[in-house]
């Protein structure tokens, strides 16, 4: 690769951590696949917890669910504004470039109005400082968020997230009271993207520059 495409690469690379470290308007690092089942341990008494039956968050705390969910469109965030580089930078494709910066900017919507309904949760019913709640819901979402291994699981895993924000809306509009959650929240199947191969084409390119792989991502289908 010649030093001037170098130089443009790193620059977007700059670019990408400045625009993904605003996601959530807070620095985390977030990722999720499929949400499991209610957890197995005792539930604190101050919490409160979804209903909604049917759902994997059914039983589980309102600030955990809501974390978790934020995770994963903050993984979803980050593999769109890798994609609009690889669109921008390494393969140019206008219609990509926009399609991906369009899909990362609602994710990173998305999972902003997660992160900030899991702090509200965890001050209003533990009545502990903010400092505090960011540090409990980002272990979690940590943790559930290295499960996620490609674009479409994602895609799966937030599923039930866009009805937990309704629900919440439903029962506490004080805490959930972004209107454009709901719908920010909802991923369209296909995305514009032409078929699976390509999916696994951009998965590839995503690993490859995470890993600081820059040929591999150059010679990604």
């Amino acid at each position: 690769m010649r030093l001037a495409g170098q130089c443009a690469l790193v620059a977007a690379s700059v670019a990408l951590i400045a625009f993904t470290a605003t996601a959530s308007g807070q620095s985390k690092k977030k990722k999720q696949q499929e949400p499991q089942a209610a957890p197995a341990g005792p539930i604190d008494k101050r919490d409160r917890v979804v209903a909604m039956p049917g759902s994997p968050f059914h039983g589980r705390e309102y600030w955990r669910a809501a974390a978790q969910c934020g995770g994963i469109y903050f993984k979803l965030n980050i593999t769109y504004a890798d994609a609009a580089i690889r669109a921008k930078v390494v393969k140019p494709d206008p219609a990509a470039f926009a399609l991906n910066t369009k899909e990362a900017d609602r994710t990173s919507k998305a999972a902003t109005a997660f992160f900030d309904v899991a702090e509200r949760f965890l001050v209003g019913d533990r009545k502990i400082a903010r400092d505090e709640a960011v540090l409990t819901y980002d272990a979690v979402s940590t943790a559930s968020g290295e499960r996620v291994k490609t674009i479409e699981a994602g895609w799966q895993a937030a599923k039930p997230c866009p009805e937990l924000y309704k629900i919440c809306r439903d029962n506490f509009p004080q805490t959930c009271n972004d209107p454009t959650a709901v719908t920010a929240g909802v991923l369209r199947p296909a995305l514009g993207f032409p078929d699976r191969a390509f999916l696994g084409h951009l998965d590839h390119a995503v690993a490859a520059f995470a890993l600081g792989d820059r040929q591999a991502v150059s010679d990604a289908p």
